[in-house]
């Protein structure tokens, strides 16, 4: 299997290309990034920074099987322009660009829990988001929309956002804790990688929304989370 990554320098996308580097199916890894990432023999890099325009790298997205689609940035302190810009518009670039260059390519894209598809939330990342799952879903390819609740960082993951950092190393030691009592609000980075590996090989069946619950059952069926 041939995976792209987006956003592999952030929290979730670090459990991302985590689990596919380590897994034995995946054979090469190609990441999008603005800054090269530590090199390892599966992991293939494109430096690129317009994220709405893919034709200079269009040849090198041919081929692949997957997208785990894990760029994204904090609603906090921006305008809805810049959000939905950064939110919307970056990924169904890459998700157009893709299918034309890999049309059986499986699109896996991180939301979070509270996204409102039908656009009427007062919470503005909400209405973004949820446009974003609708133009996805629309598009003719297997597509899934990942709505994780609360996700804790392992395995050397680290959040970009600093009050998001705070508030991971206050409930550090409060994860196993929760995990027993609110098992359904509670993920890993790596449950998620692993999550993404499953859909991928799932050919477009299943719920195309996965939430919490889902994102787990899948991790433990898979063996490795």
């Amino acid at each position: 299997m041939r995976v792209i990554v987006f956003g592999a320098s952030g929290m979730v996308g670090h459990g991302a290309l985590r689990a596919c580097l380590r897994d034995d199916t995946v054979t090469e890894v190609l990441a999008v990034v603005r800054k090269p990432l530590p090199a390892h023999p599966k992991l293939r890099q494109i430096v690129h920074t317009d994220f709405t325009d893919y034709s200079a790298i269009q040849d090198r997205l041919a081929g692949l099987d997957a997208c785990f689609y894990c760029l994204g940035v904090s609603a906090v302190g921006r305008r809805e322009e810049e959000y939905t810009r950064v939110t919307h518009d970056y990924a169904v670039a890459a998700a157009r660009a893709l299918h034309a260059a890999s049309p059986s390519l499986t699109f896996v894209y991180v939301s979070g829990e509270g996204t409102d598809p039908t656009g009427r939330s007062r919470q503005m990342w909400a209405r973004v988001k949820g446009r974003t799952e609708n133009d996805l879903l629309a598009m003719p390819m297997h597509a899934y929309m990942f709505r994780p609740g609360y996700i804790q960082p392992v395995d050397g993951a680290v959040s970009r956002t600093g009050l998001y950092r705070t508030l991971y190393r206050v409930t550090a030691g409060l994860y196993p804790l929760l995990r027993r009592v609110v098992p359904r609000h509670i993920t890993t980075t790596a449950a998620v990688g692993h999550a993404m590996l499953a859909v991928a090989r799932m050919d477009g069946s299943g719920p195309a929304v996965l939430r919490n619950p889902d994102i787990n059952r899948l991790a433990a069926a898979s063996g490795k989370a």
